[in-house]
């Protein structure tokens, strides 16, 4: 068994979603990056969109930790690697510090991670000593480490709020409110980094207004080895994988192409946007992403769509997640009401809604393992495709629909491959 690790590490968290968290890990990573050290940086709980943004600022890809879905001894056994190697680690945590179960606290307490916690103070006062107050004495065996007052109008501003914290919290500065700070959003969250052209600009600038009592460097923390692990067998040697990467399709988990190269894969890339076809291979993985943004696009690629229903005709294993189970549909309809046609691997339709249709961890059971995931979505399919299996949620609530259709697997489900990486490999032909 390896040894224990220290390092420095700190989970950046908030009372609610939206308050900086994300600029607020983003400026620390690539303050401490320009510094020299070298940062590797987690993100709570399920999410493609933060950790695109987090990976540009530290230089380094950006794994998730999660106690449900990705497990506490792979969750250890990420957190001891980083240890090892990096000089400083940054967790961002999910939502606000207690929300859902497991919540962003129960990972640090798990951990002894130390909590920086990012309150929005642009409409308050003396409440934000009540908040800061609250978060740090919530749960007793959580150690808040410092607040950091974020959007502050004025020096006087971050006076009152330095002023209303009560003994014994750390006031860790403020940063400023800023409009060119902010990363820009839309429905699903945060752009995609490759979408922001100025982001490493943004990045700087985050990095430059962040106050000097925010930028030191936390106490070690001692990251235990994991327990003995068995490496999958690499049930897909010698077999090809082709993904579609591009903005149409880019949530893909870091861990997920791990996973599959240590099944033996090899990983070939492909844009169902740009490209007309599809490098050789044994199967295909489409994996969620925007294709509501890229209807007219993707529904005009027809020598792409033409190599897809060949591949699905011949019966290579096809896996298709939410955004990639909405391109195998008939047609699929965008909030102002444009249709395109699209593959037609999958009987259906789709249309997207205003509000969000499901969000949520998940886990569902196929090929003699449990497979775990998360589910996030604005669009409400139509078909009388039967399914073959049902999702489940950690409370075992009713959860998404799984459906086969020949070689095609498809789901609203984001599923994390390393929790069962036999399953995921029967999925892709083994």
């Amino acid at each position: 068994m390896s040894r224990a690790a220290s390092c420095p590490a700190l989970l950046v968290s908030a009372p609610a979603s939206g308050q900086g968290k994300t600029l607020v890990t983003a400026a620390l990573a690539r303050l401490h990056r320009r510094a020299g050290r070298r940062v590797r940086v987690f993100k709570c709980g399920p999410d493609f969109l933060d950790p695109m943004i987090l990976e540009r600022a530290s230089g380094a890809p950006v794994y998730q930790l999660d106690l449900f879905m990705v497990g506490e001894e792979q969750c250890r056994a990420l957190l001891h690697a980083a240890a090892l190697e990096a000089d400083v680690i940054l967790v961002e945590g999910v939502m606000g510090l207690y929300d859902g179960t497991p919540s962003a606290a129960d990972l640090a307490v798990r951990f002894g991670l130390p909590v920086l916690a990012v309150i929005d103070g642009s409409a308050m006062a003396q409440t934000f000593g009540a908040l800061a107050h609250g978060l740090a004495t919530y749960r007793r065996d959580l150690t808040l480490a410092g607040v950091l007052a974020n959007r502050v109008g004025s020096p006087r501003h971050a006076q009152m709020l330095e002023e209303s914290l009560p003994n014994g919290i750390a006031w860790l500065g403020a940063f400023p409110r800023d409009g060119e700070l902010a990363f820009p959003e839309r429905h699903l969250g945060l752009l995609q980094a490759s979408e922001i052209a100025d982001l490493d600009a943004r990045l700087d600038r985050a990095a430059a207004s962040l106050p000097a009592s925010a930028t030191w460097l936390p106490e070690p923390v001692d990251f235990a080895a994991s327990g003995e692990t068995t490496l999958p067998r690499r049930l897909l040697e010698g077999r090809t994988i082709a993904i579609a990467r591009d903005a149409a399709f880019g949530f893909i988990y870091p861990a997920n192409l791990d996973c599959l190269a240590a099944l033996g894969a090899h990983l070939a890339f492909f844009s169902p946007l740009a490209d007309e076809a599809i490098p050789p291979c044994d199967a295909i993985w489409l994996p969620g992403g925007y294709p509501e943004l890229h209807l007219e696009t993707l529904g005009a690629n027809q020598p792409m769509i033409a190599a897809l229903k060949e591949h699905h005709r011949q019966g290579t294993p096809i896996l298709a997640e939410c955004g990639g189970m909405l391109f195998c549909l008939d047609r699929l309809t965008t909030r102002e009401g444009a249709s395109t046609a699209l593959l037609g691997l999958l009987p259906g339709t789709a249309t997207m809604q205003p509000r969000l249709a499901a969000l949520g961890l998940q886990e569902i059971d196929l090929h003699g393992e449990t497979v775990r995931g998360h589910t996030f979505h604005y669009s409400r399919m139509q078909t009388l495709q039967a399914l073959r299996a049902r999702a489940r949620t950690p409370d075992g609530r009713e959860g998404e629909a799984l459906f086969i259709e020949g070689s095609l697997t498809a789901s609203y489900l984001h599923t994390y491959f390393p929790s069962a990486p036999s399953a995921i490999a029967r999925i892709f032909g083994a």
